[in-house]
């Protein structure tokens, strides 16, 4: 909660390095035994156009096959990915031509308005991308609370926030049975308000935001679209009111460097050099 920013990119990290882990285990059982280092000589033979030649490590270029297993296991998440991203725009753009219907732009507030009765907050990504609020919140929200909450939701759109959610989505979609896929998808979630909740704070009080999400959080927002109520809103309360230290520089490179060992560490494990 120090550093969700940095923290998210340790997820994502840790999401890398489960797919490498799988990708290798994969090949290595279907290899029996042969080491990477040498296929990956085939393949650059087979590149350079000699894919008859034997390499060092006595592998022909008919063992490219191998590398099969290592490509599916990429694409399987790939594909999920891909799913969840055009499921979430198709949701999006169904949304956005029921706001063309009823709602109203508010140039003062750069938003859409739609009249209801009760709060709410969210924002549409995509393009174009829609801050929305309802006609209960331009009424009930003070104008300071209304430009925080506004700041936040817009956070979520300059971050492109709605790629990380459908990585995390997809991750954990296709790899349904793994602990880690669900947790990091709710962190994920968790983490990217709370970096709107940074960001927000930069150009607005954060006792009015907190306010303003208290206001709207029963509001709740459509698929595939950001909430300022959110998920943890009452974690995110406690750290908009009562901050804690943010981490020094070198606290947050040293996260992102284990970030970077632990997505290249299953490689290095497995695929070390050869001995002998």
């Amino acid at each position: 909660m120090r550093a969700p920013g940095t923290a998210i990119a340790l997820w994502q990290a840790l999401m890398v390095s489960f797919v490498i882990s799988v990708a290798l285990a994969w090949y290595h059982v279907t290899a029996s035994g042969q080491h990477l280092h040498g296929l990956l000589g085939s393949v650059e033979q087979w590149i350079n156009g000699a894919p008859k030649k034997a390499t060092a490590d006595g592998v022909s270029a008919e063992g490219i096959g191998l590398l099969v297993p290592v490509g599916l296991t990429a694409v399987w998440p790939a594909a999920w990915f891909v799913r969840v991203a055009v499921s979430d725009a198709r949701r999006r753009h169904r949304h956005t031509e029921l706001l063309d219907l009823v709602g109203r732009t508010e140039p003062a507030l750069g938003a859409v308005v739609v009249d209801h009765d009760t709060p709410a907050a969210y924002c549409l990504p995509g393009r174009p991308s829609r801050v929305v609020l309802t006609s209960e919140a331009v009424r009930c929200l003070t104008p300071a609370q209304l430009q925080a909450i506004l700041a936040h939701e817009r956070a979520h759109l300059a971050g492109r926030h709605h790629l990380l959610s459908a990585v995390s989505e997809a991750f954990a979609r296709a790899y349904s049975v793994v602990p880690l896929a669900r947790v990091a998808r709710e962190r994920t979630a968790e983490l990217l308000e709370m970096v709107c909740d940074d960001r927000a704070v930069r150009t607005a009080d954060a006792r009015a935001l907190a306010d303003a999400m208290c206001e709207v959080a029963a509001g709740g927002a459509p698929e595939a679209a950001f909430g300022a109520g959110g998920s943890a809103v009452l974690a995110r309360l406690r750290r908009l009111l009562q901050p804690s230290e943010p981490l020094r520089p070198i606290t947050r490179f040293a996260i992102v460097l284990l970030g970077a060992m632990a997505a290249a560490l299953p490689y290095f494990i497995s695929c070390g050099p050869v001995i002998g």
